[in-house]
């Protein structure tokens, strides 16, 4: 299992060194756009070297919509941010599982994403991450991965999914019986978004926080971790690289 941040874009090998961690995940642009990712400069230093890189996708993007104006562009960014991402060797690239809203149709939703991944060309892996809220969300709740996954089955497109604990706090979910349900369901956790929550249980709010400063039970926290036994845990809590290790310091102890 390897620890590591989410760390600004400019130069992650950097930021990696100041945390001591060997997996980074960053943003490619402007997390708010659909404009393309720039090439980056430091491409073959990203492959060289020995730490995993995650691409976090555009939060912008809903390939679930059931709107064409929100759902092509949508697709049509996620095949850049794969083809970029595979440009520096990026381990996979992780997008929020989406919504069709109140009036919508979820199986609409599910479609959607079924023809989404068929027509996507990327030898990077796309990972799903669990969302916090949204109506008749893609992935807020465990039912719906479910039946998200049963849609996704057979389609060539290499995928899999990112556990947000957060988000399973923020839509109500209890921590350990739902990453105990995940694993059956999509077969293998493949990176865990490691935070605490600012906000109550059930809240359908994102807000992180660092860990054990929030309102997610530590030993919760923890024992997620172990249960879904992930490759790579990453941190998405506030703060510097200070309070990145502060963070790791916390659960490498506990755990």
């Amino acid at each position: 299992m390897r620890f590591g941040a989410h760390v600004a874009r400019g130069n992650p090998l950097v930021e990696a060194e100041r945390r001591e961690i060997d997996v980074v995940q960053i943003f490619l642009g402007d997390p708010q756009s659909y404009r393309a990712p720039a090439p980056r400069e430091d491409a073959e230093d990203l492959i060289a070297s020995d730490v995993a890189v995650f691409v976090h996708a555009p939060y912008v993007m809903n390939v679930a919509s059931p709107n064409p104006r929100i759902r092509h562009p949508g697709r049509k960014t996620l095949a850049q941010t794969c083809e970029a991402a595979a440009a520096i060797g990026a381990a996979g690239v992780i997008v929020h599982g989406g919504f069709v809203g109140e009036d919508g149709d979820p199986d609409e939703g599910f479609r959607n994403w079924r023809t989404t991944l068929d027509r996507l060309e990327t030898a990077v892996p796309v990972l799903i991450e669990n969302t916090a809220g949204g109506e008749n969300a893609m992935a807020r709740y465990v039912d719906a991965i479910e039946r998200l996954w049963d849609a996704l089955d057979g389609t060539a497109t290499p995928f899999g999914f990112c556990l947000d604990t957060c988000h399973l706090h923020a839509a109500g979910e209890d921590l350990l019986t739902a990453t105990s349900r995940l694993r059956d369901i999509v077969g293998r956790i493949d990176l865990v978004h490691l935070n605490d929550s600012r906000d109550t249980a059930g809240s359908g709010r994102d807000r992180h926080q660092n860990l054990g400063a929030g309102r997610v039970d530590p030993d919760a926290l923890v024992a997620v971790i172990k249960e879904a036994d992930a490759p790579a845990v990453v941190l998405e809590t506030p703060g510097g690289a200070g309070a990145h290790r502060a963070d790791l310091d916390w659960i490498r102890t506990r755990l």
